[in-house]
């Protein structure tokens, strides 16, 4: 699902040129979680965003998902993500204009989907959330706000999930209840699962951890039966 081969980012600053990521090598199946961890500013999101098409490599190998991105256009990045890529943020970016049903019916919408909303309709129902259709993101708790998130990223039965941080904003009950519901819809579809995060007790719920620091892969990934106390 994911190969990444020697996979170069430098960006530059008024200060000069960053080597964000210095050469990431990472291989993930179809169907696996893998939890990133590692401190800030490490290029963990930097190395999501790649691998979702929506910051290009300056050098290295990127296959996602069946497709080689380092030779698409924008137009073309734009189309896979579309129909193979589900994103969770911590920071939700619902549409503060629609309400949530239109939220969840956006990329099937630009699918072209007829069924949109009807579809919409449906997952939101699998959020717990069939009840706050037509409420808009103003008017909902932070926990329903994720959860619309949720909807959105994997009404389109994504191939791949990337959720960065997707807890980082909701208390400690509420966090544990979205990340119950991101790994059940997971399993259910069948997605392969990369999540940033900071909690390592989370982090071992995936079947793999792996650690990035200084832009490079740390160590060998880990594989976890039990939470970390």
């Amino acid at each position: 699902m994911i190969e990444l081969q020697n996979v170069v980012l430098k960006l530059a600053s008024a200060a000069g040129e960053i080597n964000v990521l210095r050469g990431i090598d990472l291989s993930v199946s179809a169907g696996q979680s893998v939890g990133v961890v590692g401190p800030s500013g490490a290029g963990k999101s930097s190395m999501m965003m790649i691998i979702g098409g929506l910051e290009v490599a300056t050098s290295g190998v990127v296959r996602v998902a069946g497709a080689d991105l380092t030779t698409m256009s924008e137009d073309q990045l734009a189309l896979w993500r579309r129909d193979s890529v589900g994103i969770v943020f911590q920071a939700f970016r619902l549409m503060p204009t629609m309400t949530a049903l239109e939220n969840v019916a956006v990329p099937l919408e630009l699918a072209g989907d007829r069924r949109a909303f009807d579809r919409a309709r449906v997952m939101l129902g699998e959020v717990g959330l069939g009840h706050r259709l037509s409420h808009y993101p103003e008017q909902l708790s932070g926990g329903e706000q994720q959860r619309v998130a949720l909807a959105r990223a994997f009404v389109i039965e994504p191939k791949l999930l990337l959720a960065d941080e997707p807890t980082g904003n909701l208390d400690g009950a509420t966090g544990r209840m979205v990340i119950d519901l991101m790994f059940d819809l997971g399993r259910r579809v069948g997605t392969t699962l990369l999540l940033i995060t900071h909690d390592m007790n989370l982090a071992a719920r995936c079947d793999r951890i792996v650690r990035i620091a200084d832009g490079l892969i740390e160590q060998p990934s880990l594989v976890l039966s039990e939470p970390v106390s």
